[in-house]
């Protein structure tokens, strides 16, 4: 059997981000789900300059609940980095119902597949 090559971690990694890009896109937390391993964690800083987050979950429930991005919303992925079976992403977006977001992603390979560990994010008023 062939060892996976760069090209194929880096293309098998943006397939798993364009899972959470899409989501994003439909506003539906079903379709970006398989990118998030189970005990995945969301984190960033509040408006009140705190860090908030924790659960995967608890961004799965804020698009469920009222997320409804803009139709002129677009979204990059603007870097990866792949180190043997760790990786971090950095997914920049515009426009999402006012708002911006640059938004890091570190994965883990796992049993032959990429998953979304953690998420760290940052929030800014669109231009």
């Amino acid at each position: 059997m062939n060892k996976p090559t760069y090209v194929q971690d880096y293309n098998a990694i943006v397939t798993v981000l364009n899972k959470y890009n899409d989501g994003c896109k439909q506003a539906q937390s079903s379709i970006m789900k398989p990118a998030f391993n189970e005990q995945a964690t969301i984190f960033g800083v509040g408006a009140n300059g705190k860090l908030t987050g924790g659960a995967i979950q608890n961004l799965f429930d804020g698009i469920d609940s009222g997320f409804r991005p803009s139709p002129e919303a677009q979204n990059v992925i603007a870097r990866i980095e792949i180190v043997g079976t760790a990786a971090s992403a950095r997914i920049d977006t515009n426009d999402v119902s006012g708002f911006c977001f640059t938004d890091f992603f570190h994965l883990l390979k796992v049993d032959g597949h990429w998953t979304v560990v953690s998420k760290i994010y940052h929030t800014h008023v669109a231009p």
